[in-house]
């Protein structure tokens, strides 16, 4: 990422070719970056740790837990994403690690591309979660009322184990479909001065030309961050910075500058 006050566009990046093995290697220097500066890493994934605890409190079935939700995780991923690539950022480029160095960073990004492209990242868990909600009212809306919060007998019905399959599906897709616009867009917008429009197209182009390893990738993550759910949130503390930094690695590998 330029720091000069006059940003000049950079050159549009060539995709290149990602292997199985190399996602092993990211993974890796993921948690290389992570022992190498734990603190940013505890610090910006406690964001999401803190909201885990906080919809908890909330409760889950009120309005309120939809919002939370619908916002609070969404709103928040860009800006961790943000710490955790500058932190793997300046550990490739040799740069010091300073708190008003990083946190600066991220705080320049609200005049940046990453801002618009978080707010395309809560219209879409926004529509997600009106999805959800109609997926839910046509299988369960013709039975009885219940609490669902204290019956879960009624999920496994004939009819709930079938809603939570197809929500379950349905949601894999549209998961994948985010994880393809944002798995390089969001770190490419930090490095370079590129339009967010084109960071997105430029990320699908990417997925879709290592579209095999690009799904392991997503299985890794949606598996890692599901188990890391588990213990009340507290995985997350370690998993979210190691596939952060993680990513930014493999957007590394991803894309390539032209000569």
């Amino acid at each position: 990422m330029s720091e000069t006050s006059t940003p000049v566009a950079s050159p549009i990046p060539s995709i290149g070719t990602v292997t199985v093995h190399e996602l092993w290697t990211c993974l890796k220097a993921g948690v290389a970056d992570f022992r190498a500066a734990p603190q940013f890493g505890l610090f910006f994934s406690a964001v999401y740790v803190l909201a885990g605890f906080f919809m908890l409190w909330l409760g889950a079935g009120h309005v309120s837990w939809i919002l939370v939700t619908s916002l609070g995780f969404p709103l928040a991923a860009p800006f961790a994403a943000v710490g955790l690539y500058e932190v793997s950022r300046r550990l490739e480029a040799g740069v010091s690690l300073k708190w008003r160095a990083i946190l600066g960073v991220v705080s320049q990004e609200r005049t940046r591309q990453v801002l618009l492209l978080g707010a395309i990242i809560v219209l879409y868990f926004l529509f997600w979660t009106f999805l959800a909600h109609m997926i839910f009212a046509l299988f369960m809306g013709l039975g009885t009322l219940t609490n669902i919060s204290t019956s879960w007998e009624a999920f496994l019905t004939p009819t709930g184990l079938a809603m939570m399959g197809v929500e379950m599906a349905v949601g894999a897709v549209l998961a994948f479909f985010l994880f393809s616009l944002t798995v390089v867009s969001l770190p490419l917008l930090l490095e370079k001065e590129i339009d967010f429009i084109t960071a997105i197209l430029l990320s699908l182009r990417c997925v879709r030309a290592n579209i095999w390893v690009m799904l392991c990738w997503a299985f890794v993550v949606a598996a890692l961050t599901f188990i890391a759910l588990l213990p009340w949130f507290l995985g997350l503390l370690f998993v979210l910075p190691i596939l952060g930094h993680a990513t930014w690695h493999l957007y590394r590998r991803a894309l390539y500058d032209p000569l």
